[in-house]
């Protein structure tokens, strides 16, 4: 089969003649063996249609089979769309000039992105149905003729997700067919991924106690293992085109396929482990099943050292050994998601809902209410953010790559700029994990240490560390004008950029959003939901970063204010900012009463003292980034009058040689 497959894709050397069309027949296999391991993985982990107890509404056999077929089939697509459109703008050169078009192999990935993502909504409106015949216990006929659908659709979280995947899908499908530039590319690739990452983000993936930690290693493996099955299939797609150069193709993936090969191991352990509840597990179907899917990332792993060490130094004088191995790889991709799919229907060692019913506190907090804090508790108590410890991780791998790259060029970097993006990365680690992270949830007065840390103590040092310099210096230039490093310029010259970084649209914001949040009830709100948690979290974080970017930081911008005008901004922003923590100690009214009145403390000052406790915190706090920006820019306005002292230096030296030259003329 294999060597049909290679046949079909232009498996000669170079300039043989080439079959131009998609190997859909192979697709479609590969398709078959997902669909066949997630048969296999549903009768053998317990997860196939069982009968309903007497009494209870069944869907019947058919619905219960259908669904994680087509959920298959969903996956499938999706990964298909994000990963040739990634292929297409990413990893295949384009053309050079200002629209970077995308080369005639480009043009017909995205087209492929566009059909598989028309397959995609079928799938997903199909799978609508079908989880809601699911829910009801009725048969599908009796599913689409229920007027409650659209309020399944529109009212539950996982009819909203599925809606959202029909729509994003719909929108690839409908662009793709004039989408023709990287950047028209680039869109699609987003929506895709997004598209990928939207059910995940949607139910409970483990017990309530780790469900954060759960969530957030099912996205990252979701989306990891999506750009690295899609990435794949878009370069084996377009390995037999004469116009492709395979090697630059399959450099670039390579490369990426590494990362994603590291976040696809490290998240799927996590939340296997979360799910198996330990090595007391692992006995179990649901652990052998699991490592099963661990025998397939090796397999993977493998394949992919192969293609490094064996294929790719021969790409310049064949490929078939290169589309042979791929060839392979893919299907044992489709039986990896196959086997994911089915372990998603699997009953867990780990039951996915407690025993009991948890209390209205711990369906908030996802934990138990913990008892009276102390200091030895805020630092020693359990409790792991999956979310910012990925961003830990991932910022901290990132920027050591880009220390790697220089070094190996000779290139040195400030040491200093290093510790402060460390020392950034610790904090949020330290404010998001252990004992803060959970007390920020329940009492206001951690949630302002917290808060007024993301806000104006972890953005300094963030900003000090240059890391869009250090990703500038360290990303390839592309002569074709592709790549994340064109990207990246392209995102510093854009209008929006340059909007939200003119200092008074970025010190509006960072201002601006403390009284919107506070005294607009929208606390209320976001702290009920973990997601509108996050988001808060990430909104202070990012408006602390740019307030504080536009003040001390030593990346390129589109505009810098003279360094005593930066002095008086700060200090007015910082006024301003003090005046909201006065006037939120003097505050007579409780801000997120029906959140904390929802969480019922039973220990601890009342509400209104440990507000006025958080005003007195964001006051005393305001006094830390004043010294430490006041700090860096005295150096950098220090740095700034020595190059332009010894610029000065440097012309009066070249006036003054050319002054005696001319005089030895004359």
């Amino acid at each position: 089969m294999i060597d049909d497959v290679t046949d079909t894709i232009r498996t000669t050397d170079p300039g043989a003649s080439e079959r131009r069309r998609w190997p859909w027949p192979y697709a479609l296999g590969g398709l078959a063996i997902g669909v066949l391991t997630l048969v296999g993985v549903l009768w053998v982990g317990g997860g196939s249609p069982q009968p309903a107890p007497a009494g209870l509404p069944d869907a019947g056999p058919l619905v219960g089979w259908l669904l994680p077929i087509v959920r298959f089939l969903t996956d499938a697509a999706v990964v298909v769309a994000a990963g040739t459109a990634l292929t297409a703008t990413m990893l295949l050169p384009a053309t050079t000039g200002a629209a970077r078009t995308l080369t005639a192999p480009g043009v017909r990935l995205v087209r492929t992105a566009g059909v598989a993502a028309g397959v995609g909504v079928v799938a997903a409106a199909a799978q609508i149905v079908l989880t809601y015949a699911d829910f009801l216990g009725v048969p599908i006929g009796a599913a689409v003729t229920q007027p409650g659908i659209s309020s399944f659709v529109t009212d539950t979280v996982q009819g909203r997700a599925l809606l959202a995947q029909v729509v994003l899908m719909a929108v690839i499908a409908l662009a793709s067919g004039s989408a023709s530039t990287t950047r028209a590319g680039g869109l699609i690739t987003v929506a895709a991924y997004t598209g990928m990452a939207v059910p995940a983000l949607a139910g409970h993936s483990a017990a309530v106690a780790d469900h954060t930690l759960a969530q957030s290693s099912l996205l990252v493996h979701v989306v990891a293992a999506a750009a690295w099955i899609g990435g794949l299939v878009g370069v084996t797609l377009v390995a037999g085109h004469p116009d492709v150069p395979l090697r630059t193709a399959f450099g670039r993936f390579s490369a990426l396929a590494l990362w994603c090969a590291v976040a696809v191991g490290l998240s799927g352990l996590a939340n296997a482990w979360v799910r198996i509840g330990g090595f007391d597990g692992i006995d179990t179907r649901y652990g052998l099943l699991a490592l099963g899917k661990a025998l397939a990332f090796a397999l993977l792993v493998t394949a992919g050292w192969l293609h490094r060490s064996r294929t790719a130094p021969r790409l310049d004088t064949t490929r078939r050994p290169f589309v042979r191995l791929a060839a392979a790889e893919v299907a044992v991709m489709c039986a990896a998601v196959g086997l994911a799919v089915g372990l998603s229907r699997t009953p867990t060692p780990v039951p996915d809902e407690p025993e009991t019913m948890p209390t209205t506190a711990e369906a908030i907090l996802g934990f138990p209410m913990p008892p009276a804090p102390t200091p030895w508790r805020l630092v020693s108590e359990a409790y792991l953010d999956g979310f910012w410890l990925t961003f830990v991780l991932l910022a901290g791998a990132l920027y050591l790559t880009g220390l790697r790259v220089l070094a190996r060029r000779g290139d040195r970097w400030p040491v200093g700029r290093t510790v402060a993006w460390f020392g950034g990365l610790a904090a949020v680690l330290v404010l998001t994990s252990g004992g803060v992270g959970k007390y920020a949830m329940v009492l206001f007065s951690l949630h302002m240490v917290q808060h007024m840390s993301f806000n104006m103590v972890v953005p300094i040092l963030l900003v000090l560390g240059g890391p869009i310099t250090l990703a500038l210096r360290a990303l390839p230039a592309r002569s074709d004008g592709t790549g994340l490093r064109r990207l990246l310029l392209d995102f510093l010259k854009s209008r929006f950029a340059r909007v939200v970084t003119h200092p008074l649209v970025a010190a509006a914001i960072f201002v601006t959003s403390l009284y919107v949040v506070y005294y607009t009830g929208l606390f209320d709100v976001l702290m009920r939901d973990h997601w509108g948690h996050l988001l808060m979290q990430a909104h202070f974080l990012l408006s602390g970063g740019l307030f504080f970017w536009v003040l001390v930081g030593i990346d390129p911008g589109s505009r810098r204010l003279p360094y005593p005008l930066r002095m008086v901004l700060l200090l007015v922003v910082m006024a301003t900012h003090a005046f909201f923590s006065v006037a939120l100690m003097s505050y007579g009214r409780i801000i997120g009463s029906e959140y904390y009145a929802l969480l019922d403390r039973p220990w601890g000052a009342d509400l209104l003292t440990d507000q006025r406790l958080g005003g007195g915190i964001g006051w005393a706090f305001g006094e830390i980034p004043v010294l430490l920006v006041l700090g860096a820019l005295f150096v950098q306005w220090v740095a700034a009058d020595r190059r332009r002292a010894a610029a000065y230096d440097r012309a009066l030296d070249r006036a003054d040689a050319e002054a005696e030259r001319a005089r030895r003329r004359s």
